[in-house]
């Protein structure tokens, strides 16, 4: 298991945890990560991540991202 942005560009992964606060848990579930769901990181931008997630291309930071497991 390891932080989404350590993860490798254009590789399906399955989200495996989230971490963070109910909120943080709560935002990122809106926007698609959910836990059993599939996410690929698309590029990396400024440090900040692309990925793909439902079906949706999404940017997301890289602090946030670190709250998702893969």
């Amino acid at each position: 298991m390891l932080p989404l942005p350590l993860a490798n560009v254009d590789e399906d992964y399955t989200i495996k945890k989230i971490s963070g606060s109910p909120d943080v848990k709560k935002h990122l579930e809106n926007l698609g990560f959910v836990v059993g769901g599939n996410v690929k990181i698309v590029a990396y931008v400024d440090g900040n991540l692309i990925v793909n997630a439902k079906e949706a291309r999404i940017a997301i930071n890289k602090e946030l991202a670190m709250r998702v497991m893969v």
